[in-house]
């Protein structure tokens, strides 16, 4: 049994990480502000006597002795991490140094959830992890793409100069159930709006593609990262490579919900990535990974998630 702390554990991926990693025998503690995260998405593993619930916001010093961190804890969608992009900021730096400097004194191994939102509106494609990126410092996205961009350079020198043990996981578009439901992300936008029987609003023309992965498979990807030799410490991409436009996402939703919705068209916001797909073959490589779960098998869950929340 390994204790094992996960920041932002009561968010979308944090609950299903806290799920998973109990079910393996794991004793899980959960940290959260709950600033997006939800105690509804973790009331069920209460009863669990090896599960230990604690509120605090990363941006402060927090001690504890473990064997793992998993560092998730940011705001992760635009309408969120742009409501306070000075908080966003603080949370992914700060958080990243109060945890590096927290897995340096316990000797604990540390991953980071960076995301793809690091390599910006890509010039290459798809994104190898060698890519630099091609992202506006000072545009409305900038809290976040420059917080994690940050964050990762933190990681490699803590391990650099005080050889702390870490993995960087970077992280792409992940759907399923217990995504919040005005998180503004597509794919949960467009499945509230179906059911709703509201129009389904795509910015731009729709042509702009996107790769999106369930979150059991995101769950196996970063778990398989942790377990790696410590001579592996990433980045590596996670992510599904099948690519989608938006338009044929917005058609699979109408499709599988039965809507009568119909589609309409808005303008693309400022810094809206073009395109945005993996490359996995480091995965495939050194994690022996790669997503099982198709788009279809995926929304159909996450459909019936809603349906639920929704009480529909």
């Amino acid at each position: 049994m390994k204790r094992i702390l996960i920041t932002g554990g009561a968010g979308f991926i944090g609950s299903h990480l806290c799920e998973r990693l109990l079910s393996e025998g794991n004793e899980v503690i959960s940290l959260d502000n709950y600033f997006t995260g939800a105690k509804s998405n973790i009331v069920h593993l209460l009863d669990n006597p090896y599960f230990e619930l604690i509120r605090h916001d990363v941006t402060m010093p927090f001690f504890i002795e473990v064997d793992e961190i998993y560092n998730l804890a940011c705001p992760a969608s635009p309408i969120h991490y742009q409501y306070n992009g000075i908080k966003t900021i603080k949370t992914s730096v700060m958080g990243a140094i109060n945890m590096l400097g927290l897995a340096k004194r316990i000797k604990a191994k540390i991953l980071q959830a960076s995301t793809s939102e690091v390599y910006g509106d890509p010039k290459i494609h798809p994104q190898p992890e060698t890519y630099w990126g091609h992202v506006n410092p000072i545009g409305p996205r900038s809290c976040y793409d420059e917080g994690k961009r940050c964050a990762e350079s933190l990681f490699i020198n803590y391990h650099e100069q005080n050889n702390v043990r870490i993995k960087i996981a970077r992280i792409f578009n992940t759907y399923g159930p217990r995504m919040h439901p005005n998180d503004g992300r597509v794919v949960s936008n467009f499945i509230v709006q179906a059911l709703n029987g509201k129009n389904i609003t795509i910015y731009g023309d729709g042509s702009q593609t996107r790769s999106f992965q369930y979150v059991d498979d995101l769950i196996n990807g970063i778990i398989k990262l942790m377990e790696t030799p410590d001579s592996i410490t990433g980045p590596i991409n996670v992510g599904n490579p099948d690519e989608f436009s938006i338009k044929e996402l917005a058609e699979k939703v109408i499709e599988f919900t039965g809507s009568k919705s119909k589609i309409t068209f808005e303008p693309l916001p400022t810094d809206d990535p073009t395109q945005r797909k993996p490359d996995i073959s480091k995965a495939k490589e050194l994690l022996k990974w790669e997503p099982k779960i198709k788009l279809e098998e995926g929304l159909v869950k996450t459909i019936e998630y809603f349906k639920k929340t929704l009480s529909l």
